[in-house]
């Protein structure tokens, strides 16, 4: 597939981008303005300002003398790269590559995308039209390079398709400045009467590089294609991800869901040819209004399972707003991982922590209650029962030391001991009762004590008397005694977990 290229010139971002947020400065003649070395300098000028003379890089105070109803707005750093980081997400709807070319420009790999709206023609058209329609006086063109591309959209007509491997008859009546030299060599090639590229673009290749230097050649390579340009896109383009334009505007969320099924049906299938399954989902979805909707699912296992994946997206639709429509929808796996053989078969039946049925079932309770509102602890070897068990993200992780038998252990452990008020202490045997929040609790029964030493690599401190005691209503708790004990201190009790 031959690479082709489009280029769009904003000829006037940043003032359009001022008139579309104050509509009355439309007709007005008005500028930007920066400090530069003690004077202020225009930054950027309005259509109207610059048919009254006003340019970029002029003084203020000159500019004011020459129309002293001049309206004047401090410039913002950075305020150009932002709009044009934007317009770029934007532009995403064309095609996934798309990069910012600054000052004031655009650049779109539209290699294979624009059969999608009949042919190059509507494709420049549709963009030109959508771009208008925001209020951006824009210019554009597409070609085989990118250096060509740039050139015709600022130098050359206002629409123009330059057909494939006719960049040089497009560049040869153009300027020297289409094809993006530095001032001082684009200063003597003028010197020397060399006002288009036609003039010296069959000269000796020799002859040149002596004279002006390689960043000519360069440059003239690239426009030509002799030599590759390659662009940095804003958004990263990941290996498995699916896209969806939409002939007509989508309204409803039986049309989302039909989306989302081509969508996946896609993915999954290339996934499944590259024995891959996703961790993570991501849909996007491009309004017409310019903003972007979207919704993430998580699973605990790598899946390939279309009809799996559309029940966990299957919640989060109703939370995607279509507005005025939506015009393209994006289904990126950000995050693959790789699928054995063994697990395809225990889509039809398995038990256990492998089974891939138990994943489902947290997949979709995690997508109804939230993806930390399930979790698997694995033991890990501390006495401390604090650090005894770790959390873990994966299904199938392995834990590194057997869990414990040999003494009961609480349904649920408190991440920090809480203290509590015990009356009637015995030396070596639980409390007869126990306050908590406020609450007494009578010990009836009790079971204990199990002695655990602080690791003493760790930190120094006294060891712990934990007692599984339960109170007169049948309610069991984990207490513990910090230290030995001592009539002449007082004794400090605390709880540190509930038993089902």
């Amino acid at each position: 597939m031959p690479k082709r290229f489009v280029a769009i010139w904003f000829r006037h971002l940043i003032t359009d981008w001022l008139i579309i947020r104050k509509p009355e400065l439309l007709h007005q003649p008005f500028i930007l303005a920066a400090p530069d070395h003690g004077r202020m300098m225009i930054t950027a000028a309005s259509a109207a300002a610059q048919a009254q003379g006003i340019f970029v890089g002029m003084v203020l105070a000159d500019a004011r003398a020459i129309v002293p109803a001049l309206q004047v707005f401090n410039d913002k750093p950075g305020l150009a790269e932002q709009l044009l980081k934007a317009l770029c997400k934007w532009c995403i709807r064309y095609t996934p590559v798309a990069a910012t070319d600054l000052p004031d420009g655009l650049i779109l790999d539209a290699s294979g995308c624009a059969h999608l709206w009949g042919g190059e023609q509507p494709y420049l058209q549709e963009i030109i039209t959508r771009l208008k329609a925001f209020g951006y006086h824009v210019r554009v063109a597409i070609a085989d390079t990118i250096g060509t591309a740039w050139a015709i959209a600022r130098y050359g007509r206002v629409t123009c398709i330059i057909k494939s491997g006719e960049q040089a008859t497009a560049l040869l009546p153009l300027p020297p400045a289409a094809l993006r030299l530095e001032p001082d060599l684009l200063e003597r090639l003028q010197k020397l009467g060399l006002y288009q590229v036609g003039s010296f673009i069959n000269m000796p290749r020799s002859a040149l590089r002596r004279r002006f230097g390689q960043a000519l050649l360069d440059r003239m390579d690239q426009a030509l294609g002799r030599e590759e340009e390659v662009i940095d896109p804003l958004l990263p383009i990941l290996p498995y991800q699916e896209r969806l334009p939409c002939l007509e505007p989508i309204l409803t969320a039986t049309g989302i869901e039909i989306a989302l099924q081509r969508l996946l049906e896609a993915l999954c299938s290339r996934l499944q040819q590259k024995s891959k399954g996703l961790r993570t989902a991501v849909l996007k979805a491009y309004r017409v209004d310019g903003k972007i909707e979207q919704v993430e699912i998580g699973t605990n296992r790598a899946s390939h399972n279309a009809r799996h994946l559309f029940k966990l997206f299957e919640n989060k639709i109703p939370a995607i707003e279509p507005a005025l429509g939506i015009e393209l929808f994006i289904l990126e796996a950000p995050h693959v991982e790789e699928v054995s053989p063994q697990q395809e078969t225990l889509w039809t039946g398995g038990c256990g922590l492998e089974s891939i049925t138990l994943a489902q079932l947290t997949d979709r309770l995690a997508g109804k209650t939230g993806a930390y509102s399930i979790r698997r602890y694995l033991p890990v070897q501390h006495y401390w029962p604090e650090r005894s068990i770790t959390p873990t993200a994966s299904m199938l992780e392995k834990p590194a030391t057997p869990w414990r038998t040999d003494h009961p252990r609480p349904m649920l452990l408190l991440r920090e001991p809480e203290p509590v008020e015990v009356s009637a202490p015995i030396p070596d045997y639980p409390p007869m009762l126990f306050t908590y929040k406020g609450k007494l609790h009578y010990i009836k029964k009790a079971d204990g004590p199990e002695r655990i030493e602080r690791e003493w690599w760790l930190e120094e401190g006294p060891h712990r008397d934990y007692y599984a005691v339960e109170d007169q209503e049948g309610r069991r708790y984990w207490l513990f005694r910090s230290g030995h004990y001592d009539m002449n201190k007082p004794h400090c009790w605390y709880i540190h977990g509930f038993f089902a």
